[in-house]
């Protein structure tokens, strides 16, 4: 073996003289190899750290595989290496400690994709997303908006309201449609003329009014959804002709929905100012700003921990115009826009991508939430909202109802209006 590798090494040497014409020794040969060597493996070497990210993250990489090969040569039972694979990537999101960004695994996510087509109930139609980047309609259910539109499975969607689906994630093309929700619209269909849906025909109400005996209007709000906005408008307009005196706005157990509604019932109670930003990594801002039309009235918003995303927002934008007094308890902070990013293996990540800002520029769910201002909680959640047919009190309050939440609210807005 020693003899081959001095011939070989001697042999390059003689290559090298005869190229350059100059006698190169042996040891040089050799010392020149490795620096040959050493620069290769150097090269290598930097092209994998640019091919992972970078130092921390080569490392990174390394250790997990130090500890697959570890586990796999020292654990005593035989260890399932996809298992592992997907608890890792797991672990890894769950790391953020952000409780609404997470992994799915790809049978995880087919199940969440078909889940997610299914939410579609309003118009009547689940639909995937294409290589194409429109959307095919999977299925359609028989007596839907959708169905009476002539929609069908097979078919591509390719536009709503002539806007282009093409570059637009599941969640995007979802959240697009659920903002038609409630009305009549156009969808683009390819290789045909657009179709259009009437989905006002299903429109179920999402706000609960009424006067209280104390005068003031009771507005229950279930949800940010399409067409909530101008649905509590409507209310409050039909109790201000009853000449309330005082408003009672009810957000508990809202789940939100679009930032749209909530801009446009806030821009209508609130006068002119920034109303609420959402704000991605960079620091990026979109604004949503109120003119200078407003309801002067004393007010109160009642929330409690059932009360999310777009609905903390209201109450917190109506806490810092001072605008209205909140009761109830505090919420989750639940206020950061989600992306679901698939993976090349099939897999996906639902991240939060965006926050919300109230007009101080505070970040609700870096904060924990919105705290009220009278924090107070119900016996029996159950009787929230139940004052129908009260008779009031001394104090003016709703006085046979269990809902005590309600009841602190329409006695401090009774003391207000005194």
């Amino acid at each position: 073996m020693k003899k081959f590798l001095r011939r070989f090494l001697g042999a390059i040497g003689r290559f090298l003289s005869r190229i350059f014409n100059y006698g190169i020794p042996l040891k040089v040969t050799l010392i020149l190899l490795i620096l040959v060597g050493g620069l290769a493996v150097g090269l290598t070497y930097t092209k994998m750290l640019k091919k992972v990210g970078g130092k921390e993250d080569y490392e990174e990489a390394m250790r997990y595989i130090e500890i697959k090969d570890v586990v796999q040569e020292h654990y005593i039972d035989t260890a399932d290496r996809t298992r592992m694979g997907q608890s890792a990537a797991s672990a890894m999101i769950s790391g953020l400690g952000d409780k609404w960004s997470y992994y799915m695994s790809p049978d995880e996510y087919r199940s969440y994709k078909l889940s997610s087509a299914n939410e579609y109930s309003g118009i009547g139609m689940s639909i995937s997303k294409e290589d194409s980047g429109y959307f095919r309609v999977i299925s359609v259910n028989p007596g839907s908006a959708a169905a009476d539109a002539g929609i069908s499975a097979g078919m591509i969607l390719t536009s709503v309201d002539g806007e282009s689906l093409r570059e637009l994630s599941e969640d995007q093309a979802r959240t697009l449609i659920r903002s038609k929700l409630n009305t009549k619209f156009k969808i683009g269909i390819s290789g045909s003329e657009e179709l259009e849906v009437d989905c006002s025909r299903s429109r179920q109400s999402c706000v609960n009014f009424r006067k209280e005996k104390t005068d003031a209007g009771y507005v229950q709000i279930y949800n940010f959804e399409a067409g909530s906005a101008d649905e509590a408008i409507d209310a409050i307009e039909r109790l201000l002709e009853q000449n309330i005196v005082a408003l009672c706005i009810d957000v508990r157990g809202n789940p939100g929905g679009l930032a749209s509604e909530t801009r446009k019932l806030l821009d209508y109670l609130l006068p002119a100012g920034t109303l609420f930003f959402t704000a991605d990594r960079e620091g990026n801002k979109e604004e949503a700003r109120s003119d200078s039309m407003c309801i002067q009235l004393p007010m109160v918003v009642l929330l409690n921990g059932e009360t999310y995303a777009e609905a903390e927002v209201f109450a917190a934008c109506m806490q810092e115009y001072q605008w209205a007094t909140l009761f109830g308890e505090a919420t989750t902070g639940s206020t950061r826009a989600q992306e679901t990013i698939e993976l090349s293996d099939g897999s996906a990540i639902r991240l939060s991508t965006k926050s919300y800002l109230t007009p101080n520029g505070v970040d609700i769910s870096q904060k924990g939430g919105v705290v009220p201002d009278m924090i107070l909680y119900n016996s029996d959640p159950s009787t929230a909202g139940t004052t129908q047919g009260t008779t009031g009190g001394e104090q003016g309050t709703a006085s046979v109802s269990n809902d005590e939440q309600l009841m602190s609210a329409l006695t401090f807005l009774s003391k207000s209006t005194a």
